[in-house]
């Protein structure tokens, strides 16, 4: 079991990628994915994974699409955080996705969040918390306790806007640019006010999303 002493700060998992190129951080966890030559080839990653896991007794979200594989490691027991342990099992997944040919495709790892505008979300917490089946996270966060459904978090603020609901689309820095790029084509209206951190996009009807990245992920949420 990790202890909240294991947790790693920005700089520590800063210098782990740089040693895991397949890796990328995201809220609280590493995220990849590897493409195998074949559904079975991918299937045997998987069986590999399993196995770690069991050895390392610390669990992935895994997700299988095909001849792809999506992998998830955070530290629950420490606050949904990354500590050595996910360090360590992000490391023996990559030989492991070596040794069946798979390749990492990062960049399709993308997480979603749900952010609700409120000026008092202890008020209303309970309410979606119940509805939806989830557990409490980090601060003003819900989580599906099984990592099947988007983040829900409440934005805190003395001035919600109009459309108090927006979706946080998160990928990484490295990632991000042609998204933003081909996002703007598209006529959306972009605020970029916060980059690299996160850029407001609002559509032709006023509706808004924040493209976020990892820079700075000890700065704080994106505001709408």
């Amino acid at each position: 079991m990790a202890a909240t002493d294991d947790i790693l700060d920005e700089g520590q998992v800063d210098a782990a990628l740089a040693e895991l190129p397949d890796w990328r951080y995201r809220l609280g966890g590493l995220v990849t994915v590897y493409k195998a030559p074949t559904a079975a080839a991918a299937l045997e990653l998987i069986s590999a994974v399993g196995r770690l896991a069991e050895e390392q007794n610390h669990h992935p979200d895994l997700d299988w699409r095909y001849n792809r594989v999506f992998l998830r490691y955070s530290s629950h027991e420490a606050g949904d955080e990354v500590t050595r342990r996910d360090i360590a099992a992000a490391t023996a997944a990559g030989a492991a996705a070596a040794a069946v040919s798979a390749t990492a495709e990062p960049g399709l790892h993308r997480t979603v969040e749900v952010a609700i505008d409120s000026e008092d979300p202890a008020a209303i917490a309970e309410v979606w918390r119940v509805a939806l089946g989830y557990r409490r996270g980090g601060a003003n966060d819900l989580v599906d306790p099984y990592g099947r459904g988007p983040t829900l978090w409440f934005q805190q603020t003395s001035t919600p806007s109009p459309n108090r609901l927006h979706l946080d689309i998160h990928r990484s820095r490295a990632e991000s640019g042609p998204v933003l790029e081909k996002t703007a084509a598209a006529g959306a209206l972009m605020n970029r006010d916060h980059a690299p951190n996160w850029v407001v996009v609002t559509d032709a009807q006023g509706n808004q999303l924040c493209l976020c990245t990892e820079a700075g992920h000890g700065s704080g949420a994106p505001e709408a």
